[in-house]
């Protein structure tokens, strides 16, 4: 074999050779803190469009640490249980939130300032588009789909929970800072205050994350990362519907 021959075949090598865990982690996390600038600093008009470029750009850092489709929870074989898990799980929120809205106690949890000026149209959209692509699809793909998908295939299902949930709380800083003006049932808990508002970003962030723990528990049970998505769906799409209807 000649040396340009020998020069190629070492070069193709190193090509197909599959990136890291450790590596495909630091350039996942590195991208989404910039789509999560993008989204709350720099162009947060471009939501869907970041959603879907930063989805599809993760996926292939997924495949290139030499990770699958079952591995980001999207495997064909378990879409229809997902399917399943996210109908009864988009159903029983929706019935949550029903009672919630009705009951004269919970009514006021559904007031948010950000919904005064929305017409029935931006909520259509906010549902049907911003929610499912900008939202769920970005945020289910990254952290329980790429995320849990790269540390369970290193360190188990606990750890890829941890990691990701961890990950996911922190998602939240940047969108929860001003939330306890925004929301008037918060306002008491944490007033107006500067050391008010860090403290309804430390609750957003911890119950951020216990919500990604569950929503990975649902990846690990049905296999699908539908069943997430169904349930992360609901839970923001009902909340703008309920929030538009009862302001």
């Amino acid at each position: 074999m000649s040396r340009k021959e020998i020069g190629s075949a070492d070069g193709a090598a190193r090509v197909s050779r599959p990136m890291g865990t450790g590596a495909a982690v630091g350039v996942t996390v590195s991208v989404l803190t910039v789509a999560n600038l993008a989204d709350n600093r720099w162009a947060p008009s471009f939501g869907v469009l970041t959603a879907v470029v930063v989805s599809a750009l993760l996926l292939g850092v997924l495949f290139r640490a030499g990770g699958t489709w079952a591995d980001a929870g999207l495997d064909a074989a378990t879409l229809k249980r997902g399917a399943r898990w996210a109908m009864v799980l988009i159903g029983l929120v929706g019935v949550g939130y029903a009672a919630a809205a009705l009951l004269p106690a919970t009514r006021g949890l559904f007031a948010d300032e950000r919904y005064g000026g929305l017409t029935g149209g931006q909520v259509a959209l906010r549902v049907l588009v911003t929610v499912p692509v900008g939202t769920v699809l970005l945020e289910e793909v990254a952290f329980r789909g790429v995320l849990y998908g790269l540390v369970r295939r290193a360190g188990g299902a606990v750890w890829a929970t941890a990691v990701s949930s961890l990950l996911f709380g922190l998602w939240h800083v940047l969108p929860s800072l001003g939330l306890a003006t925004d929301k008037p049932a918060l306002t008491p808990v944490f007033g107006r205050s500067a050391f008010g508002a860090a403290l309804a970003v430390v609750a957003v962030v911890l119950f951020t994350g216990a919500a990604g723990a569950l929503f990975c528990e649902l990846r690990r049970r049905s296999g699908s990362l539908l069943a997430p998505m169904g349930l992360h769906w609901a839970v923001n799409a009902f909340g703008y519907l309920a929030g538009f209807l009862l302001r």
